[in-house]
């Protein structure tokens, strides 16, 4: 970018269905709001594996900075522009292989690696999510430099809102994300049954929980399909957010959760121990082990002086390390910075 000339982003993204389509709606809202232009050129989701069937699209005149997402392949990325590449997942770790079956395994280790690598290297400005998500693609994509932004959170959207602690039982639990053997699913209804019916869980599994309601104590209910407002809402009336994942690039869920003043228990590992401070804005337990999960849980369901203190400071911790304003400003910096390399 040359210097003196006004930042001005573009984003060729993928079609998804995924965080990352609200990382790049949010992070576009957030430089207009701040008088950047920025606008998105939205590609069919076969442009992720059939992207010679996809026509390529030139850059709009004014653009100064093209910003995607790592794994977009490298035909759509503009031969004269600056680039800025976000890593916003961990799938190369190796230890997600068990939970991704064969043909996705081969998928990600034959397609999207080479991807990657070639967009890792033409990249002027790498990102990450988190410090996980960097390590884990310096060991198993590219060893480049690479900067660190968190992923934000609307922290106005995301509210407490009339919060109070339960004056009665049950304690309430909370689960927000796919149904996936990843996300540590399976370990739900175990964890509920060593609680008992002091305690409930209100999950979001919809059909693809179908298959193991059956074996699913009576103190799980299922929401089904949240929006965006459910999840606010779903998170202002739960105790504590149970969140079990064996790996996460980031952890937005925790993030929006702690927004919410919701206690989080999760598991220690990934970029979960980044995001959830231990025994400050939640707790972290041992991978898969469910009698940790459950004890940790009913901790927090007698002692209602260190839940609350653990709610302030999960707001008061997001604010200042996750606030989506933080984000904003620091890709700002970031395109900035190209220009006047």
């Amino acid at each position: 970018m040359s210097a003196g000339r006004a930042v001005a982003v573009w984003f060729p993204t993928v079609r998804t269905g995924t965080g990352t389509e609200v990382f790049t709606e949010q992070l576009v809202a957030g430089l207009i709001s701040r008088g950047i232009r920025a606008e998105v050129t939205w590609l069919p989701l076969r442009a992720e594996y059939a992207p010679w069937t996809v026509r390529k699209h030139s850059p709009p005149h004014w653009a100064s900075v093209v910003h995607v997402n790592t794994w977009l392949h490298p035909r759509f990325l503009p031969e004269h522009l600056p680039v800025v590449a976000t890593l916003h997942h961990s799938m190369h770790d190796p230890a997600v292989r068990p939970y991704k079956g064969v043909v996705r395994a081969v998928y990600h280790r034959c397609w999207f690696v080479p991807i990657e690598r070639r967009v890792l290297r033409r990249a002027d400005r790498v990102v990450a999510v988190s410090r996980f998500v960097a390590e884990t693609a310096r060991r198993t994509l590219l060893d480049v430099p690479i900067d660190v932004i968190y992923n934000g959170v609307d922290v106005e959207r995301f509210n407490p809102g009339n919060r109070a602690a339960a004056s009665d039982k049950p304690f309430r639990l909370l689960y927000v994300g796919g149904w996936k053997s990843l996300k540590g699913v399976d370990l739900l209804a175990p964890i509920m049954r060593e609680l008992g019916e002091d305690f409930v869980l209100h999950y979001t599994g919809e059909a693809a929980a179908t298959r193991d309601c059956a074996g699913m104590p009576d103190n799980m209910h299922d929401l089904g399909r949240l929006s965006r407002d459910g999840v606010i809402t779903a998170m202002q009336r739960a105790d504590v957010l149970l969140f079990p994942s064996r790996s996460e690039g980031f952890g937005m869920v925790a993030s929006e959760a702690m927004a919410c003043g919701l206690p989080v228990v999760a598991t220690r590992g990934s970029s979960l121990a980044e995001v959830i401070e231990d025994d400050v804005t939640g707790i972290l337990c041992p991978p898969d082990d469910v009698v940790a999960f459950a004890a940790s849980i009913r901790a927090l369901a007698v002692d209602s002086a260190r839940t609350m203190a653990m709610s302030h400071a999960a707001r008061k911790v997001c604010g200042e390390r996750f606030d989506i304003r933080l984000m904003i400003d620091a890709y700002l910096d970031l395109y900035r910075s190209i220009g006047s390399a």
